[in-house]
């Protein structure tokens, strides 16, 4: 959520500037590059990113300079200085990142006023959608109203985790009816992980807590975040059960050392869900992890062309159901 999120990284800062390391600089954590020409061929096919949020920026620490990316398992890496430097840099930042690698939709999840901002800043770019946090906050009226006049196309990102809430709690049961009533796709946060909220407990990020949720609501649209890392086998069962359930490859592609990502998404794939998995980058004020995300995926060494195509972009269209003749 933008003021939730934006308030955990603030929170976070006095912690995490005791925690930086330069030791991040001479190991695994940062991640190999593709070959130059390699990246520069790939880039030039279509893909979705199924994780954008048009958050203004940046993220400040306490001397009211930009905070640079972060990075598990010590929070905040030695990155390079953020190009997001002040409020409006963060939608230039974004759009020049999604041309560089032909990222030809963004499913943008935030505050509806927000998101229709970049919408109308950037037409045809973006698949505009809606936060949601906490339900009581929420103003399910005004959503109803926006999905109805076209507005608003999804839902997400849904992030009750950050509120304490699982997503079986039956506080979210207006979240589901609308899903149901509009058929629109939804993308949720239900992983072991995310920003230092006080509130976030792991447990309600477990995904067989949806369970409850599709036996009750057996057509819903579901993109679960970071394919519920780091859940994978309890992902692999929710999967296997619930033929609408995707999940998206985002934050954990960057945030994670690479060899626990590739592990992730390796167990996916010889699971056989590689048609279910979906590009994304969770883009919020750091424009440059679309480059990170794009080449986790590019560099992984076990994806054949044909598994990359799919998870850089046929997923993504399957999902959203979107007109085969303008999909590209």
């Amino acid at each position: 959520m933008s003021g939730l999120k934006r308030l955990a990284i603030t929170t976070a800062i006095a912690i995490g500037t005791t925690m930086m390391v330069r030791a991040q600089q001479r190991n695994e954590l940062l991640y190999p590059q593709q070959p130059p020409e390699l990246a520069a061929l790939q880039r030039k096919l279509p893909k979705i990113d199924m994780h954008v949020h048009p958050f203004e920026g940046p993220f400040t620490g306490p001397d009211g300079k930009a905070l640079s990316r972060e990075c598990f398992p010590t929070l905040f890496c030695d990155a390079p200085a953020p190009l997001v430097q002040k409020r409006g840099d963060s939608l230039k930042y974004t759009l020049e990142a999604m041309d560089r690698n032909n990222v030809v939709l963004g499913y943008l999840g935030g505050d509806p006023n927000d998101v229709y901002r970049w919408v109308a800043a950037a037409p045809n770019r973006f698949f505009p959608a809606a936060e949601i946090g906490n339900p009581s906050a929420t103003d399910f009226a005004r959503l109803r109203a926006d999905l109805k006049a076209g507005k608003l196309k999804g839902l997400g990102e849904t992030a009750p985790q950050y509120e304490g809430i699982a997503p079986n709690d039956p506080r979210l049961e207006p979240v589901w009816q609308l899903m149901d009533e509009f058929d629109v796709p939804n993308f949720i946060h239900t992983v072991g992980m995310g920003g230092p909220s006080p509130k976030l407990r792991i447990q309600d990020g477990h995904p067989q807590l949806l369970e409850e949720v599709l036996m009750k609501h057996p057509k819903l649209r579901l993109s679960v975040e970071n394919a519920g890392f780091p859940f994978t086998e309890e992902t692999i069962s929710l999967f296997y059960r619930y033929p609408t359930v995707y999940g998206d490859l985002s934050t954990a592609s960057w945030i994670v050392p690479r060899p626990i990502f590739y592990d992730h998404l390796k167990k996916l794939m010889d699971a056989g869900l590689g048609k279910r998995l979906m590009f994304a980058s969770d883009q919020m004020v750091w424009p440059e992890v679309i480059d990170l995300a794009v080449d986790a995926i590019q560099s992984a060494p076990f994806l054949s062309a044909e598994e990359k195509r799919d998870i850089f972009y046929n997923n993504a269209a399957r999902f959203l159901r979107l007109d085969p003749q303008k999909s590209n």
